[in-house]
């Protein structure tokens, strides 16, 4: 498959995808927080760590900027964890995959690294830089492509199907 016959996605399509993962991500986000919040009971409770003169657990996570900053920091690594690991591994996430989306690189000859995602996530100003393709009528690129060097391609039925994944 080469990105040469497909066409770049317009907004609607790129619109419904991140809704689609962003449902993903608020279920992955809840679940590491449910997962660091219950270690960190688990170690307050059984005097691993000082509750500091706190009855519950819950006063104490809540009035400290540490066990706040820590759970925080958690869940992000995971949402942003599962956006980086579908864009490097097949170029798509569960919600790309439903709207026949792809990522592909503008450079032909230079894959897309971690870093390129990265940057491209921290770009995309949480969906915002999106709204850049309803402007650019000619090539439908968004804020995030631009500076990342990517493009998000639309897939024909066939080159969707799971035995064509790369």
């Amino acid at each position: 498959m080469t990105d040469t016959e497909l066409v770049r996605a317009g907004f609607f399509r790129r619109l419904a995808a991140m809704v689609y993962d962003a449902l993903i991500a608020v279920a992955i986000g809840l679940l590491a927080a449910i997962v660091i919040t219950a270690i960190l009971t688990a170690l307050l409770e059984n005097g691993m760590l000082s509750k500091q003169g706190f009855e519950h657990v819950s006063d104490l996570i809540q009035s400290s900027f540490i066990y706040s900053l820590v759970i925080q920091l958690w869940v992000l690594t995971w949402v942003v964890g599962f956006f980086l690991y579908f864009w490097k591994n097949g170029g798509q996430t569960l919600g790309m995959r439903a709207w026949r989306l792809r990522l592909f690189s503008t450079k032909q000859s230079v894959p897309i690294g971690y870093t390129r995602l990265l940057l491209r996530l921290i770009c995309s100003l949480g969906g915002i830089g999106t709204l850049l393709v309803l402007f650019d009528y000619k090539n439908k690129q968004s804020l995030q492509d631009r500076i990342a060097g990517t493009q998000m391609l639309v897939l024909s039925k066939a080159q969707n199907h799971h035995k064509n994944w790369t």
